[in-house]
């Protein structure tokens, strides 16, 4: 049960009472009455067990993006019922209005809509609403809480979206949609036209041309069905905050940027995550291979544990043996990376194009600039040795023929697409 401000109020009504009669049996009685009052006015109030409770599904959402879930609430009874109904979601779901006031006529219907601002990834969940039944009087209320079970999937933020339309541009462009098409290194044959005045006459087909009143020449466009391989690193650097954003979300911003120009440009898209063991493996396609990235990143944190190279390098193996694009979104720390990645780079670069994409911590540019007392000093120190370790795993990578980026996490999504496309102009993948 619960009781309504109606209780303390009608007590204090009683005061006048009191100061007419000032006895103890006075108060006593007004007590006495007020507690009557307060039963009867429970007994009458309708069954909250009575009302029929329904979740409609909830939509698919971003993080930082707004959804809602909505309630359908029944009253089968025969008589009205007042009171409130409250939707408690866990707090990283952000919802707001979750208190509801309730107003249900005989057999009358309801719904009841909490809005939700997404703050963390992955499916949060409610799985209780607590409904309050207010009596005639509305002076007490029966309360029960019942299980009506709820999720909305918070996908990863996607910032660098609004980067998508210079790419796309530019990648027309290396379609020949806004060029003149040319032979090349990383090109394929298109289709036959007719010769206009300044084309190539090294791409007249002279056996077309034999067939026809008029010169035929060959057209040509960047090669398609590239194979591209995402390999997102879950392990315990990954956890690191970088301006208070994991470096994790900022690897997949840049995955999903990638994903979307690879599979706008006809490639297929591949996708693994893992530290310890395996956690998400796609084998993509060129059609919805984003919403599947998406769908998988969705349920990934990191891991508190060492990454396990040789399980992902041999996930790459069991998706494509073709030489493909394969891209290793982890962040370049020495100790991880000369102990755990190092010794598997020699035959990934054999059989691939190598990438790795880290985000790099501006702090520590800060710190080394910095030097106004001693603790200051030997805080730049540090850092000065911390980047020195990183240039010198960089150039290890980069001799054995790794291309690596290691940028700040705002602009890792935009150099990763650019080098792909960079990639691709100069026929490399």
């Amino acid at each position: 049960m619960a009781l309504t401000w109606r209780v303390p109020a009608l007590l204090l009504l009683g005061l006048p009472v009191v100061l007419l009669r000032p006895a103890a049996s006075t108060a006593w009685l007004w007590l006495l009455a007020t507690v009557l009052l307060v039963g009867l006015d429970l007994l009458l109030a309708p069954r909250p067990a009575a009302l029929e409770v329904v979740r409609r599904p909830s939509t698919r959402v971003r993080v930082g993006d707004p959804t809602s879930t909505t309630l359908e609430v029944t009253h089968p009874g025969g008589r009205a019922v007042r009171g409130a109904l409250r939707d408690a979601w866990q707090p990283s779901a952000g919802a707001t209005g979750v208190r509801h006031p309730l107003a249900l006529a005989a057999g009358g219907t309801t719904t009841l809509t909490t809005d939700l601002r997404p703050v963390r990834r992955g499916d949060l969940q409610t799985d209780r609403v607590t409904v309050r039944s207010l009596g005639p009087l509305r002076l007490a209320a029966r309360q029960r809480t019942r299980r009506v079970p709820g999720t909305v999937r918070a996908l990863p933020g996607f910032p660098s979206l609004r980067h998508l339309p210079g790419r796309l541009a530019r990648l027309r462009e290396l379609d020949g949609r806004a060029s003149v098409r040319v032979r090349g290194q990383g090109t394929e044959f298109d289709s036959l036209r007719e010769y206009v005045l300044g084309d190539d006459v090294r791409s007249v087909d002279w056996r077309a041309s034999a067939r026809s009143r008029s010169v035929v020449v060959r057209t040509w466009q960047p090669e398609r069905d590239r194979r591209v391989v995402l390999v997102l690193d879950t392990g315990r650097t990954s956890a690191g905050r970088v301006d208070d954003v994991p470096r994790l979300d900022a690897a997949m911003d840049a995955a999903l940027l990638l994903a979307t120009l690879a599979g706008r440009a006809g490639d297929r898209v591949h996708f693994v995550a893992g530290d310890l063991a395996v956690r998400s493996r796609i084998r993509g396609g060129h059609a919805q291979v984003v919403d599947q990235v998406q769908e998988a990143m969705a349920g990934l944190h990191p891991v508190l544990a060492e990454t396990d190279w040789r399980r992902l390098v041999g996930a790459v193996d069991g998706l494509t043996r073709q030489r493909s694009l394969v891209v290793l979104l982890t962040p370049l720390e020495p100790a991880a990376v000369e102990n755990g990645l190092l010794p598997l780079v020699g035959p990934l670069v054999a059989c691939h194009r190598v990438v790795v994409a880290s985000v790099r911590d501006p702090e520590i540019d800060r710190l080394a600039r910095t030097r106004h007392d001693t603790a200051s000093t030997y805080a730049a120190a540090a850092a000065e040795q911390a980047s020195t370790g990183r240039e010198r795993t960089g150039r290890l990578l980069s001799t054995l023929g790794v291309d690596v980026l290691d940028v700040d996490a705002d602009q890792l999504a935009v150099r990763l697409a650019d080098h792909y496309l960079d990639l691709k102009a100069r026929g490399r993948l």
